[in-house]
């Protein structure tokens, strides 16, 4: 949520902003809204005010007066709720409105339609090559059988997958090496609910667009949480830090639920887009002042992980039409996917400046007083996703694969498929 203030005092660079965002919403229809609450929170203040003198005026009159002022007191008190009832309804729409105006991209944000706009910063390693013949990663797990997604199929639908044997502990080796680099970065590591209410989820601001994508729990105010910051920004909602002790830093590891509605027809086989997944996740909580560079220092994890990794990879800057709501600025990572011959994300990293902060009410105590916090999120690991990578680049012309040697200490192995 943008600050009220601000919206009311700099119309054309909100509007400017709902432009860059590809944002569909009438700012004027948001403005005749404001307009109609103030008047109405007025006139109820003032009729409030007004019902309060004259009840004082009966409370001190005596028995002769005060009959012949009751009368004036009841009609008032009768206005007053119906005021305070418009007013109610006003603020709802009002509210409502205001959720839809998106965060401002950042002035350094490239402006853009879409994803097809966005731009390569910076590109680490060149494309896997192989003197044999390489598989997809999909036939590298039946040929080892480690990934089952046909009997997955059986039991819960399309787009789920049984991980087993060495890609389960491969999985948990990414969790566990992301959680030990991290630690050492002054990252908490949590295990967050993956069950929100919408208070929080609405907060957080994936629900005024991008809904469809989001599961609701059938009977219940619950939702799965479709990525881990969901559930890890709203832990210190309602609550104060105080200047020194920020940024505070988390890191948390949890399943994630998403429909994949947008997504028909696309990447149905394996892994790469599926309901359920594991991901390890990056969040911040900071100032304004150092929000720039918290965000430079997760966008660097990030590339210290996958760089661990040995995989080709390209860093992404998120021109302004392809950022989400909450998101000011946003940059991704892609990893190299052989059997595809191009780059596919496995990573993302936002700074959403004080919107979320004011939605889930977070600030700090400063010198010049309380101010919202700057929230910030990044992708550790989708465990999913980098799998895939390991398993495409490291393939070998016989279909072992080859562990990144970082990963070897927490799954055992050097080698997928090698003859015990």
């Amino acid at each position: 949520m943008l600050d009220i203030k601000f919206i009311r005092e700099n119309p054309e660079i909100v509007r400017e902003a709902i432009r860059k965002k590809q944002v569909k919403f009438d700012l004027e229809k948001f403005f005749s809204a404001d307009e109609i609450y103030r008047g109405l929170l007025k006139k109820t203040e003032d009729a409030r005010a007004e019902h309060n003198t004259k009840s004082d005026t009966v409370a001190r009159a005596d028995a002769a007066e005060r009959n012949a002022l009751i009368a004036g007191v009841q009609e008032g008190k009768s206005n007053l709720q119906k005021l305070e009832e418009d007013l109610r309804g006003a603020e709802a729409g009002w509210k409502a409105l205001l959720s839809f105006i998106p965060n401002s991209p950042a002035s350094d944000v490239k402006e853009g339609k879409d994803d097809s706009e966005n731009e390569v910063l910076k590109t680490v390693g060149q494309p896997s090559k192989f003197d044999f013949e390489p598989k997809d990663y999909i036939a590298l797990t039946e040929q080892w059988d480690i990934i089952d997604t046909a009997r997955a199929g059986k039991v819960s639908g399309s787009r789920f997958g049984y991980l087993k044997g060495e890609a389960a502990m491969l999985e948990m080796a990414l969790v566990f090496f992301a959680l030990d680099t991290l630690r050492k970065e002054g990252f908490i590591p949590v295990i967050p609910p993956v069950m929100i209410n919408e208070t929080p989820m609405r907060a957080m601001g994936y629900m005024d667009r991008g809904g469809d994508e989001i599961y609701k729990i059938e009977g219940e105010n619950l939702y799965l949480v479709g990525t881990s910051e969901q559930s890890i920004g709203p832990m210190h909602m309602n609550e104060v830090f105080e200047e020194r002790d920020l940024p505070r830093r988390y890191v948390g590891f949890s399943s994630c639920f998403r429909k994949e509605a947008g997504a028909s027809g696309k990447d149905t086989r394996g892994i790469l887009r599926v309901h359920q997944f594991n991901k390890v996740e990056m969040f911040s909580y900071t100032t304004p002042e150092q929000s720039d560079a918290e965000h430079a220092f997760i966008l660097s994890l990030e590339e210290k992980l996958v760089g661990a990794l040995d995989l080709p990879y390209h860093v992404l800057g998120i021109c302004s039409g392809d950022l989400g709501d909450p998101a000011a600025r946003k940059y991704d990572i892609e990893c190299w996917v052989p059997s595809q011959g191009k780059y596919r994300e496995t990573h993302s990293c936002s700074s959403c400046t004080d919107f979320q902060a004011r939605r889930l009410n977070i600030k700090y105590r400063s010198e010049d007083g309380l101010k919202y916090v700057h929230t910030l999120n990044g992708t550790a690991f989708a465990t999913g996703r980098m799998l895939i990578a390991i398993l495409e680049n490291f393939q070998q012309a016989d279909g072992t694969v080859r562990v990144p040697e970082v990963l070897v200490p927490y799954c055992g192995f050097r080698i997928i498929g090698e003859k015990k």
